[in-house]
C-alpha cells in the first residue's frame, strides 16, 4: 500500500453534494482537499448516456420546484448556464389511462377514481388507523395509486420543494446533460482544460472501502491500494451505500448513527428507454404522459414520450419503481423489451413496430449507488434526519439524504453540500481557536517550569 498523502479534507464522492462541499471549502481558503470518486466521472446519480442519437438522463432528469416566490438554486444554475429544458405537466396523465384492451378510461371515471384515491390517502395520513381508507383493487385503482404515491404525493401532503420553490417541473433536454451543471460548478475551483477536469485533487476510479478515524485525523483507504490522510473527511456517498456496508469504519460508527441510517428508505426509480423506427403514440398538448392499468401495481404503468424534449427521436420511456425495478434489473434486457412490447401492443394494437433498441439503467445493482434516492418514512421525525447528518468525530456526512426539507431532490443535494461545507469550516475555526487557547495556557506554564528556583 502506498504511503498516505496528507491533506486538510478528504471528500468521498463527487456527486452534487460532494462538489458543492468542496467548492464551499475552496471558496473559504481550504483548497488542500482530495476528492475520491468511485466511478470514472463526476455527477453521481446525475448521469447522461447517448441513446438513439440523443442524450438521455439515466438518473435525475427534472428540475422540480420552479415558479414560486423563492428561487430554486438548481434552476438558477440552469438558467445561468443556458441548460435547455422543457415544461412537464403530470396532471394530464390521469386522463390518459389505457385498459388492457387498449381503450382509454373516460375522463369522468379517471377523475372520480383519482379523487377518491387522494381522499383515501389523506385520510390514511391523518389517522393511525387505515381501516376506513379505500384499498386499490381494480387495474385503474392500482394505476392511480401508483402515480399518486410514486409521482404526485404533493397532492396528498405538502412537500417543501413545491411549497418553497413552486409547483412547476422542467425536464432537462440538453445534449450536454444535467451533469453539465456539475462541471460548471467544478470549474470554479478545479483546474480544467477544454471542458475536462485536469486537477489532480480529483481522483476518479478511487473506490473507498475503509475509513479509519481518531482524535488526530482520518485515513481513507481504497480498494486500489491507496491511502489518503487528512484532518477531516466528508462522506457524500448515497444512503444506499451507507446501508450496504461497502465502507467499513474503524472504530465502528456509534449505534445511534447506524440505526438512523438503516431506518431511512431507499427508492429505486428506473427509467427504461425504448427506441422505435417511427412514432405510433398520441402527441400534442396533454399527451406527454400516459398510463397502463394492469392487475399488478407498477407493472409498466407510467409512460412518457420524448417528442417534447427531442422532436423526431421516436423514444418512449417507461418508469418502474422499487420491487418492479429490482425485478427488471435482475433479468436480461431482451426479456424486459419483450414485456414492454407486450404492454404497448395491448395499448396501441398488435401492429406497433418492434423497438430497435433498449436502455435499462441499473441503479440498485450499482454498488456505488444501491438505489436512486432517499425516502424518509412518514413517521420519521427531525431527530432521525439530524442523526443521519450529524458528524462522528472528524467524519462529516452529506448528500440529499441529509436534507430534512428537500431529501430526494437534486436541490436537496445542492443545499446539503453547502451546509456541510459551512459546518466543517465552523468546526475547523473552532479547532484553531482551541489550539490558540491551549497554547496561551501552556506557554506560561513552561515559563514557570523553566524559571530558576528562588
Amino acid at each position: 500500500m502506498e504511503a498516505p498523502n496528507r491533506s486538510s479534507v478528504i471528500i468521498v464522492g463527487a456527486g452534487i453534494s460532494g462538489i458543492l462541499a468542496a467548492k464551499e471549502l475552496a471558496k473559504n481558503g481550504v483548497d488542500d482537499i482530495v476528492i475520491l470518486e468511485a466511478s470514472d466521472s463526476i455527477g453521481g446519480r446525475i448521469k447522461k448516456q447517448e441513446f438513439g442519437s440523443v442524450s438521455v438522463e439515466l438518473g435525475a432528469g427534472w428540475i422540480a420546484g420552479v415558479g414560486g416566490k423563492q428561487s430554486n438554486p438548481v434552476w438558477e444554475l440552469a438558467i445561468r448556464h443556458g441548460l435547455r429544458t422543457c415544461f412537464s405537466d403530470y396532471s394530464n396523465a390521469r386522463y390518459n389511462i389505457y385498459d388492457p384492451s387498449g381503450k382509454i378510461f373516460p375522463s369522468g371515471v379517471a377523475g372520480d377514481t383519482y379523487k377518491k384515491a387522494v381522499e383515501s390517502a389523506i385520510q390514511k395520513l391523518s389517522s393511525d388507523e387505515d381501516q376506513f381508507s379505500i384499498r386499490p383493487e381494480t387495474p385503474i385503482e392500482l394505476a392511480i395509486d401508483f402515480i399518486l404515491h410514486d409521482f404526485e404525493m404533493a397532492e396528498v401532503e405538502p412537500i417543501s420543494t413545491y411549497v418553497d420553490f413552486g409547483e412547476r417541473e422542467f425536464l432537462v433536454a440538453d445534449e450536454r446533460g444535467y451533469e453539465y451543471l456539475l462541471y460548471k460548478l467544478a470549474e470554479e475551483f478545479l483546474v480544467t482544460s477544454n471542458g475536462k477536469i485536469m486537477d489532480n485533487r480529483l481522483k476518479l476510479n478511487s473506490v473507498v472501502r475503509e475509513v479509519h478515524h481518531s482524535r488526530d485525523g482520518v485515513i481513507v483507504k481504497t480498494e486500489e491500494g491507496c491511502a489518503y490522510e487528512a484532518s477531516y473527511a466528508i462522506l457524500s456517498v448515497s444512503i444506499g451505500v451507507l446501508q450496504s456496508h461497502m465502507i467499513s469504519f474503524d472504530p465502528e460508527l456509534p449505534r445511534w448513527k447506524t440505526e438512523a441510517i438503516d431506518k431511512c428508505d431507499v427508492m429505486v426509480y428506473t427509467k427504461i428507454f425504448l427506441k422505435f423506427p417511427n412514432k405510433f403514440w398520441p402527441c400534442g398538448p396533454g399527451k406527454e404522459f400516459f398510463i397502463y392499468a394492469h392487475e399488478r401495481r407498477g407493472y409498466y404503468t407510467f409512460w412518457q414520450h420524448m417528442e417534447n424534449a427531442y422532436p423526431g427521436s421516436n423514444i418512449l420511456v417507461v418508469t418502474l419503481t422499487n420491487g418492479e425495478s429490482k425485478r427488471v434489473e435482475s433479468q436480461s434486457d431482451q426479456e424486459t423489451m419483450r414485456e414492454a412490447m407486450e404492454v404497448l401492443k395491448n395499448m396501441f394494437g398488435p401492429d406497433v413496430p418492434q423497438a430497435t433498441d433498449i436502455l435499462v439503467p441499473r441503479w440498485y445493482n450499482n454498488r456505488f449507488q444501491r438505489g436512486s434516492y432517499s425516502n424518509y418514512p412518514i413517521s420519521a421525525n427531525s431527530q432521525l434526519v439530524e442523526h443521519i447528518k450529524a458528524p462522528v468525530g472528524r467524519i462529516f456526512f452529506t448528500g440529499e439524504h441529509t436534507s430534512e426539507k428537500f431529501n430526494g431532490y437534486v436541490h436537496g443535494g445542492y443545499l446539503a453540500g453547502i451546509d456541510t461545507g459551512e459546518a466543517l469550516l465552523e468546526e475547523m475555526k473552532n479547532e484553531k481557536d482551541r489550539q490558540i487557547d491551549n497554547e496561551s495556557i501552556i506557554q506560561p506554564l513552561q515559563a514557570l517550569t523553566l524559571s530558576p528556583k528562588m
